[in-house]
């Protein structure tokens, strides 16, 4: 499976984190302590030089106060669905 890090879905989500984050009113030192990370781990992800899993993506949304539902909902409607597999 090829990295999902320039896969525009992912950009995409990215993108999103970014404008949360943002309209938190958070600059990235501040959602780092939040998580319990480093600034320089918040920018490797908004870069798009870090991906994040599920689990850290859950955690964000968490610390910018984010309805988990509400965020996956929206951006499921971004992708589009693959053909199934038998």
């Amino acid at each position: 499976m090829a990295t999902t890090l320039r896969d525009p879905r992912y950009r995409s989500i990215v993108a999103r984190l970014v404008a949360l984050r943002k309209a938190a009113e958070l600059n990235q030192r501040e959602l780092a302590e939040a998580l319990g990370k480093t600034q320089s781990y918040v920018a490797k992800v908004e870069l798009h030089e870090r991906r994040l899993d599920i689990i850290q993506l859950v955690e964000w949304l968490r610390a910018l106060d984010v309805d988990e539902r509400k965020f996956f909902s929206e951006m499921l409607k971004d992708i589009p669905a693959g053909k199934k597999r038998r």
